[in-house]
């Protein structure tokens, strides 16, 4: 059995947490959209997610919609005192399974309220604010997210929410973001081969502010490199363990939240804990950037 505790911890919000959590995304059905095909597989995954020590949850109300926080609330409520759940807000899915943006104070407001009453909470821990750019969604683009989060900001001192975080924005937005609201953590997307927030994880460690990176291995693009195969093969592990395994390597302020809904490969998983990575495999992996093979 890994110990997720061999990397430390760091404080998100109010609370440390381990660097090693739990992303709850692949849950829903297929296209994060609808119920699982395995509802006692998914909350078989959740429970022991925590009994290995997992203490910190990342979801949102509109993956399924609603369906991974039901899943939550059912395998874990009443919580451990230590989970630290964090969720989304920002979009909404069409009746497709489209992501649409959502982010009028009234939608605002009424996600907050779906996501407490989903996961039976009577405060959210972490709410993130994701900036749906670019059309999809899945990459930043510049523009002022004052109006927004000037709403949750107001959500936040109604004692909804305790702490606040961003997702999908650009260095600019942050900086933005922090004359606003205390942002305790920023989330988007960061691996072996996408590395444009290099900068800002530098300067976020500096302020003792969490970079939740998602998509390890490139999301909806998985990433196909042979340094990365060839590294993983040296080290006897998977490709996934060994991107996680960096990416714990690569700052302090760094907090994974890698997701699956299979119990096998949550274990494959929390193995990264306890891998690490020689100089000489670091640099070979960071030659990655910007090529695919």
């Amino acid at each position: 059995m890994s110990d997720i505790s061999a990397m430390g911890t760091f404080k998100l919000g109010g609370r440390p947490v381990r660097r090693l959590g739990y992303g709850a995304m692949q849950l829903a059905g297929r296209g994060v959209f609808g119920p699982p095909k395995d509802k006692p597989g998914a909350l078989a995954v959740l429970r022991e997610a925590v009994a290995v020590g997992v203490n910190h949850i990342d979801t949102s109300d509109y993956y399924g919609p609603y369906i991974t926080n039901q899943l939550i609330r059912e395998a874990l409520h009443p919580y451990p005192e230590d989970l630290v759940i964090v969720t989304k807000i920002g979009a909404k899915r069409g009746p497709d399974g489209s992501w649409n943006p959502a982010m009028s104070p009234a939608e605002l407001t009424s996600a907050v309220h779906d996501n407490l009453r989903n996961l039976s909470l009577d405060a959210l821990e972490v709410v993130n604010l994701r900036i749906m750019g670019g059309g999809t969604g899945h990459g930043p683009t510049e523009g002022s997210i004052a109006a927004p989060l000037t709403a949750l900001a107001a959500l936040q001192r109604q004692g909804l929410v305790r702490h606040i975080g961003l997702s999908n924005v650009t260095a600019k937005q942050v900086a933005e973001g922090r004359t606003i609201a205390n942002i305790v953590c920023v989330q988007n997307q960061y691996n072996l081969a996408h590395r444009e927030d290099d900068a800002l994880i530098d300067d976020l460690a500096r302020d003792g502010i969490a970079y939740v990176p998602f998509f390890p291995l490139g999301g909806f693009s998985p990433l196909q490199s042979t340094a990365l195969s060839d590294v993983a093969k040296e080290l006897n592990a998977t490709p996934m363990q060994v991107a996680l395994a960096w990416l714990l390597q690569r700052a302090p302020n760094i907090l994974l939240i890698p997701g699956t809904s299979s119990v096998a490969h949550l274990r494959e998983n929390l193995v990264a804990a306890n891998l690490t990575l020689p100089g000489d495999m670091v640099a070979k992996l960071e030659g990655i950037a910007g090529k695919t093979a």
